[in-house]
C-alpha cells in the first residue's frame, strides 16, 4: 500500500471516529470518557519488544512495576508494600501489596513478577545487567521476592523502577515466561489501571481502555510515575489522527479532549482558544542522529566523525520548533543534569568545509544514505529534511523515505541493507528520564546486536559504563561519565542535536495532568 493510499484511509477513519464521538456526546456520560490524541500510532501491544513511546505510554495504562521514578527522579515502593536489605548487600526481599490483581482476576503473584523481570532483562541492558550479578531470583511464596545477588549491585531499585523504555511492567507468568523478549506478545492482560480492549484495537485508527475495577491504588498523592493511581474515568480512547491541522481543529470543537504532542506551527491557533490550554507535561525533550553501524558507510567511524563536525544544532532545533523552544546542549546527558559536562564536545564545529574534507579522508565512497522519517511526527520530519540537506551539501548519496510512526518503529529494527529494506540514519529522540545516566541511556550502549538500533559494537563504551555502575560515590560518577562523553564524541554512536520544549494542549474541562515523562491517565478529571 502506498503512503498515499494509506494516509487517505488513516484520515476516512480518524474523520468518522470524530463524527462519531460528536454523534454520541449527547447519550454518553460526557465527563466519564477521554479522548486522547497521542503522538504516534499504537503499532504494537508489547512495551518490552518495542520502546517508542506511544506503546511505553500504552504500557502505563495497562501494566504496573514493582518501583516506580517521582516527579524528583527518586524511586518510591509502587506494587511492592516492603522492601528489605541484607546487611551484606547482596540479598534483597520484596513483599508484593495485598490484594493485586490482573485483569483477568487472577492475583499477582511473586513468580509472574520473576517472569516479567527476566524477560524485560533480556531487552533492556539495565535489566541484564541485574540478572548478570544476580545468583538467584526465586518466589519465597506467593507474595515475596527475593534477589540473592554473586556481586553488589546499588542500582537494583532503580532498574526496576526505572521510567525510560523498555520499563520492567509485570505481566502474568503465563505470557512473560511463555514469550521471550524478541516475540511480541499478543494479549495485553496486566494488573495496571485500565484494561486494553483488544476488539476495538484498529492500529492506525483507535485504541480504547476500560477502567479496571480491581485495580487498588496506592494511598500517596501521584508523584511523576509513582503514587496512587486514582481513576477518574471509565473509558480512555485513543485517537490517532496523522493530519496535525484535523486534530487541532478537533481539540478547539472539542471532540478531543487532550492533544498529546501539538506541531508549534499550529500552537497559537490554540493559545488563542478561550477553551483550551496550552502546556506542557514534560518540559525536557532530547534528539538525535542515530546511524546504522552495521552497515556502510556508517560503519566507518571516519564517515561518523565528518558528519559530526559538520552538524550545526541550531539549524535542526530552529527547524523542528521554532525559535525560542529549544536549548543548545552539545552533550550526551540533558545539560543541567549531575551527569552532563560536555567533555570532548569541541568537535562538534558547525563546519560544512571541515566536514567535506573529513568525509573525503574517510573514503566514502557515494554509497547511498536511506535516512527513514515519519511524516506524523512533525519535528522528526522537519529535523530530518535538514539533515538531508546537509549531508548532500557534505557531498553524499541521500534518499529520504518516509513513512508513519509505527512502521518507523519496526523499519528501524531491520538489519538488513538498504537493497533490503534496511536504513542508514533517522532522527529520533527521548525524554528525559532516558539521557540521564550510562545506566539508563539506550543510545550509549555498545553491544552491538543486542543495543537499541543503530547496533553499535564498542568494547570502551560498554566498560566505562560498567564502570559507572560499579561506582559508588556521586564523584566517582560524575568522573566516568565525563570520560563515557569524551569517548562517544569520539565513536559517535550518534550525534547529540540540542533540546526542545514538548508542547501539549488539552480542554479546559481537562485537570489533574501529572508532570511526567509520560502522558498519565490516572489522577485526571473532566467536568461537563
Amino acid at each position: 500500500m502506498t503512503g498515499t493510499r494509506r494516509e487517505f484511509l488513516q484520515y476516512t477513519a480518524a474523520f468518522a471516529l470524530l463524527a462519531a464521538s460528536a454523534n454520541r456526546a449527547s447519550a454518553q456520560s460526557t465527563p466519564n470518557v477521554l479522548r486522547f490524541v497521542p503522538a504516534g500510532n499504537l503499532s504494537s501491544i508489547d512495551p518490552i519488544v518495542t520502546s517508542g513511546y506511544p506503546i511505553r505510554n500504552h504500557g502505563y495504562l495497562v501494566y504496573d512495576t514493582l518501583f516506580a521514578e517521582d516527579e524528583n527522579f527518586e524511586i518510591q515502593p509502587q506494587m511492592v508494600d516492603r522492601a528489605e536489605e541484607g546487611d551484606d548487600g547482596l540479598v534483597y526481599t520484596f513483599s508484593l501489596r495485598p490484594g493485586l490483581k490482573f485483569h483477568d482476576g487472577a492475583p499477582v503473584r511473586a513468580q509472574d513478577c520473576i517472569a516479567s523481570i527476566k524477560r524485560w532483562g533480556g531487552k533492556d541492558g539495565l535489566g541484564q545487567s541485574l540478572l548478570d550479578a544476580t545468583d538467584k531470583l526465586e518466589a519465597v511464596d506467593d507474595n515475596t521476592i527475593r534477589f540473592t545477588l554473586k556481586s553488589s549491585f546499588p542500582l537494583i531499585y532503580v532498574a526496576l523502577g526505572k521510567s525510560s523504555t523498555p520499563v520492567c511492567f509485570i505481566m502474568p507468568e503465563r505470557i512473560a515466561g511463555a514469550t521471550d523478549s524478541k516475540t511480541q506478545i499478543t494479549d495485553a492482560t496486566g494488573s495496571g489501571p485500565y484494561r486494553f480492549l483488544p476488539n476495538e484495537w484498529v492500529p492506525g485508527s483507535k485504541a480504547a481502555y476500560e477502567k479496571f475495577d480491581g485495580y487498588i491504588p496506592r494511598k500517596e498523592t501521584p508523584s511523576g510515575i509513582a503514587g496512587g493511581k486514582q481513576v477518574n474515568f471509565d473509558r480512555v480512547e485513543w485517537l490517532i489522527i496523522p493530519d496535525q491541522s484535523t486534530a487541532v481543529a478537533a481539540l478547539k470543537r472539542g471532540e478531543i479532549d487532550w492533544f498529546e504532542k501539538p506541531d508549534l506551527n499550529l500552537v497559537e491557533l490554540l493559545r488563542g482558544d478561550p477553551s483550551v490550554v496550552v502546556g506542557d507535561y514534560d518540559p525536557y525533550q532530547g534528539t538525535l542522529l542515530r546511524f546504522n553501524q552495521q552497515q556502510k558507510p556508517f560503519n566507518n567511524v571516519k564517515v561518523r566523525q565528518a558528519v559530526m563536525a559538520t552538524i550545526n544544532q541550531e539549524d535542526v532545533l530552529v527547524a523542528m520548533v521554532g525559535e525560542g523552544n529549544y536549548e543548545v546542549c552539545k552533550s550526551f546527558f540533558f545539560c543541567g543534569t549531575p551527569m552532563s559536562s560536555g567533555t570532548g564536545s569541541s568537535v562538534m564545529k558547525g563546519d560544512l568545509e571541515l566536514g567535506k574534507a573529513l568525509l573525503k579522508d574517510a573514503g566514502y565512497a557515494g554509497e547511498k544514505v536511506v535516512l527513514i522519517s515519519a511524516t506524523d511526527i512533525p519535528w522528526i520530519y522537519s529535523a530530518s529534511l535538514v539533515v538531508e540537506q546537509l549531508l548532500r551539501n557534505m557531498g553524499m548519496t541521500v534518499e529520504v523515505q518516509t513513512m508513519d510512526l509505527g512502521t518507523y518503529f519496526t523499519r528501524r529494527n531491520s538489519t538488513e541493507p538498504v537493497e533490503k529494506g534496511g536504513w542508514s540514519a533517522l532522527v529520533s529522540g527521548a525524554g528525559s528520564v532516558d539521557f540521564l545516566s550510562p545506566a539508563q541511556h539506550l543510545a550509549l550502549r555498545g553491544n552491538g546486536l543486542a543495543a537499541w538500533p543503530g547496533w553499535p559494537d564498542d568494547a570502551k563504551l560498554e566498560s566505562l559504563r560498567a564502570d559507572w555502575m560499579k561506582a559508588t560515590s556521586q564523584d566517582q560518577r560524575k568522573k566516568i561519565a565525563s570520560d563515557v562523553e569524551a569517548h562517544a564524541f569520539q565513536s559517535v554512536p550518534y550525534v547529540p542535536l540540542g533540546q526542545r520544549s514538548q508542547i501539549t494542549a488539552y480542554r479546559k474541562t481537562v485537570s489533574g495532568i501529572v508532570k511526567s515523562p509520560a502522558p498519565l491517565f490516572w489522577n485526571v478529571r473532566k467536568t461537563a
